[in-house]
């Protein structure tokens, strides 16, 4: 009869470093030692109940392993399963290591090369021996093996140099540079230190001095010996050119040549001044052939006039054209001639001018007087014109000579001071007043 075992009840200390392979034959042994015990239970009952015949016929029939699914062949009658299992490579015995753990007689090799904790090898690394567990607790920290720089480096050292390489031989190893201080991977500081703003750099002049590259303009502009040098006066005429030492000694020596250079520049600078106030006196001229003329302090004015004869004010002179005639408005404010003490007084004066020879001579331009209402409302001014034709026979309108007529053309009663009481023609203490000469008979050459 056979003995069914309790390999199922059995449990190893290593059982969880077994592999999957190996728990699943396990629990197909399990399965087979439960079916065969079945079978068993069935026999046990017909040995109560002994029928010859049919124990007979069971013990002759033919059965699988219980390893068949497996892959154990090995089928034939009932009573040869026992002897069959002492030797069928499926079935499971203890490790030959005495370890505890139920192995397949078929994988009871790699059991022993590989998982069982009480097996001896050697470190791969170190070649140090050890015992299973032992192994797998060494394994992961074993100085001699080789891993990858933790600073990405992509270099292999080995575990216990790794400290020495990260701060010796490391190639993203930080580093200083020597000139700023900055710090830098070690595969990039030379290429900061062919850019770096403290490095020194040899003087393009080629003196002695390696100043930092940052410094090396106020090098070259302040202190380097051999830059050569222009004299202070260049822009007064000095040619000269040399070292700084030299530089020096030219400057003491050449003060008298200096100051007379000086001297001569001021001069010519005058002179170009003058032209150039001249250009923008020029410039600045009213050629419209319009002049609005603004008269200030009008009440002082007024009583300066009053009390005083003759006082006349003159406008700014204006021409008619770019290239026209030049002329220029005079004021009485308390009169002149027949309209003194009564009226205001204007004229217009025919200056002389720069293109007077290229110009038709008398006169001939029609012109006229407006005295501004500067009443707040717009449409309700009322301003005063008045204007005349030059008659070509009289005086004042010929080409005038160097010195210009006296009292020029106009109106003596231009505007009576009666009037300009009567409306805003004076307002905040300033008039307007418009001298225009008629552009549609311009009449120069």
């Amino acid at each position: 009869m056979y003995k069914w075992k309790r390999n199922h009840s059995v449990r190893s200390p290593c059982c969880e470093r077994l592999s999957r392979l190996q728990l699943i034959a396990r629990e197909k042994q399990i399965v087979g030692h439960f079916a065969y015990f079945l079978t068993m239970c069935s026999i046990f009952e017909r040995a109560i109940y002994p029928d010859p015949e049919s124990e007979k016929a069971i013990m002759g029939s033919v059965v699988y392993c219980i390893h068949h699914k497996e892959g154990c062949q090995w089928s034939d009658e009932l009573r040869k399963l026992k002897a069959h299992l002492n030797t069928c490579k499926h079935d499971a015995v203890l490790c030959a290591a005495q370890c505890g753990a139920m192995i397949p007689r078929v994988l009871m090799q790699d059991h022993l090369r590989y998982t069982c904790p009480r097996r001896r090898a050697n470190c791969e690394h170190c070649g140090k021996e050890f015992s299973g567990s032992a192994l797998e607790e060494h394994q992961g920290n074993c100085g001699h093996e080789p891993v990858y720089c933790e600073n990405k480096c992509g270099a292999k050292v080995q575990r216990r140099h790794t400290t020495q390489h990260a701060a010796q031989h490391c190639s993203k190893r930080l580093v200083p540079c020597r000139h700023c201080g900055q710090r830098y991977t070690q595969d990039t500081v030379s290429a900061h230190g062919a850019l770096c703003s403290r490095a020194p750099v040899p003087c393009p002049q080629r003196c002695a001095a390696a100043p930092a590259r940052d410094e090396l303009d106020v090098h070259l502009r302040e202190h380097c010996t051999a830059t050569a040098a222009v004299c202070l006066y260049r822009d007064a005429g000095c040619r000269f050119k040399g070292t700084r030492q030299a530089l020096e000694r030219h400057t003491e020596e050449s003060a008298q040549q200096h100051l007379a250079l000086v001297s001569a520049l001021a001069t010519r600078q005058a002179r170009q001044l003058d032209s150039l106030r001249a250009a923008v006196a020029r410039l600045a001229v009213n050629c419209s052939g319009a002049l609005v003329w603004r008269v200030t302090d009008w009440a002082a004015k007024m009583a300066d006039a009053k009390t005083k004869d003759g006082v006349e004010l003159t406008s700014p002179a204006f021409y008619t054209s770019q290239y026209g005639y030049k002329l220029q408005a005079t004021l009485f404010l308390n009169g002149n001639g027949a309209g003194e003490g009564t009226h205001i007084s204007v004229y217009i004066k025919i200056l002389p001018g720069e293109y007077d020879a290229l110009l038709r001579w008398p006169f001939a331009h029609s012109v006229s007087f407006t005295l501004f209402d500067q009443s707040s409302s717009p449409e309700r001014a009322c301003n005063i014109v008045e204007s005349f034709v030059p008659d070509p026979t009289w005086k004042n309108f010929q080409r005038p000579s160097k010195e210009p007529d006296a009292l020029g053309f106009g109106f003596p009663r231009f505007v009576s001071h009666e009037m300009l009481k009567k409306r805003n023609f004076v307002k905040d203490d300033v008039m307007f007043l418009r001298v225009k000469v008629d552009p549609s008979k311009i009449v120069a050459v």
